[in-house]
Parts: C-alpha cells; structure tokens; sequence
C-alpha cells in the first residue's frame, strides 16, 4: 500500500513485528515550496535528510522476520514524525550546520498543512498496523505486535570526535525489556561494538516508540546502524540475515518476562 505519506509492505505477513522506518527517504512533496526545501544536493543526500540505507535494512528485516514494514515517504527535514507535535525540532530550520532556507520562516499554518498532509497520515497508519495482532503462523508468536523502529547514524557529526559503535540499541526506561534481552544477545557478537542508548538517549516523550509502544504496553527495541556499514544493498541483507535470529530469540526471551 502508497500513501503520500507512507507505504506499507508485508501487511498480511505472519511475523510478530511491525517494522517502522520513520526516516526512510529524503522525498520533498512538490506542495512544499515547490519540492525543494533549498539546500544542496549534497545536504539532501546527508543524514539531516534521511537516515541512509535504513529503508533497505527494513524491508529487508521484514522479509527475514515475516513481518509487516511501514515506512515514512518523506524528508525529516520537511516534518520528523519521531518527534512529538509539541516538539520544537518537529520542523528544523538548523541541523548539524546546515541551515534548511524554506524552514526559516514557516508559521503555523504551513506546519499545520505538514502535520495534516504526512505526519498525522503516517501515525494512523502505524497505529492502525500496530493494533492488529500479527497472525499466529509457524514459530510466530501470536498477539500484539513488537515494535522494532530501524534508524541509522551518521559516524562523526561535524565538530565531534568520531562514533566507535556499529550498533545502537535505544530503549526507554519505562519499557526496556526487549532492548535488555537484544543488548544481551547482541553482546555475543564479539566483533561488534554495541551502543546502549547510544549515540542517543532511547526515551524523547512524543517520539514513535512512546506514541506507538510505551503507551500501550507493547514490546518495542529502537535499532540504530552507522550508516558506512549499509550504504548497499548487499550489506543491508547481511545485517538483515544477521539481525533477525537475534532479533527473534530477544523477543522471546523479553515475552517470559
């Protein structure tokens, strides 16, 4: 299913996740002045804009974990749906040194237009998917479905020392029971350096995971790569392969607890 807003693959897979790419594309509606939000090419193609290689890391993760993805098919910088609406960097106008020119002087109105044309649009879907149990299929676990939110992070922002870690795992203190139990298992792999609430805290009040997953009980693990690691095709389908036997065996361990 397309939306402007969104798409959704996989919605009748039998997996017990619900995959969600907040950041997946850095497309710029052509009613947003004009298409173009007045930055480079070069700024577009940045992490300000996107997270890279996160879309092709979560459909791949569907397909390996029989699971439905929702994605976002719009440009954080144009509205973030990982904020909530009271945010004030729900619509950034500064962003590791770029200046974003058409969001400068935006006033409600055009927020609001942006709120009711994508933002709003892409939580109902997500909420709609995250409400329907998953179908009890073969080694699926029936009941409601886990939230696994994929991110990726740039590996230095500017002026800053460079990140070491490959994997984040972001979580909550109202809910960390499924980030423990990855964090647990991720820490078999002894070549990975793993972030625990890192590059960034897990809990932002109004951001998708506590909008779609805190407030309802639901298991949910926020996963960040460092973008270097998954610029291809081919290395999002190995970290997808290498993911989702982790992934499966942390959501049953976190579901005994």
């Amino acid at each position: 299913m397309q939306h402007e807003a969104f798409r959704i693959e996989g919605e009748d897979r039998r997996g017990p996740w619900l995959v969600t790419c907040d950041h997946a594309t850095n497309r710029v509606p052509d009613w947003v002045a004009g298409g173009s939000l007045g930055l480079p090419d070069t700024d577009m193609e940045r992490h300000i804009a996107y997270d890279p290689g996160a879309l092709g890391l979560s459909r791949a993760l569907g397909v390996a974990l029989d699971s439905a993805v929702i994605s976002s098919d719009f440009s954080r910088l144009v509205i973030d749906p990982n904020r909530g609406e009271d945010d004030p960097t729900l619509v950034m106008r500064l962003y590791d040194g770029s200046v974003i020119p058409a969001n400068r002087r935006i006033g409600a109105e055009g927020i609001a237009e942006r709120l009711d044309r994508l933002y709003r649009p892409y939580h109902a879907a997500l909420e709609q998917l995250a409400a329907t149990p998953s179908p009890s299929g073969s080694g699926a676990l029936s009941g409601p479905r886990a939230i696994l939110a994929i991110h990726s992070f740039t590996p230095c922002l500017r002026g800053r020392p460079p990140r070491p870690w490959h994997v984040g795992v972001l979580h909550s203190h109202l809910d960390s029971r499924l980030s423990r139990a990855l964090l647990a298992e991720l820490a078999r792999e002894a070549d990975l350096c793993i972030g625990d609430n890192e590059p960034y805290s897990g809990h932002l009040p109004g951001d998708s995971i506590d909008r779609h997953a805190l407030e309802q009980g639901r298991h949910n693990t926020l996963i960040e790569l460092r973008n270097d690691l998954i610029e291809t095709p081919a290395q999002q389908e190995a970290w997808a392969q290498r993911l989702a036997p982790v992934l499966t065996r942390a959501l049953k361990e976190a579901s005994h607890v």
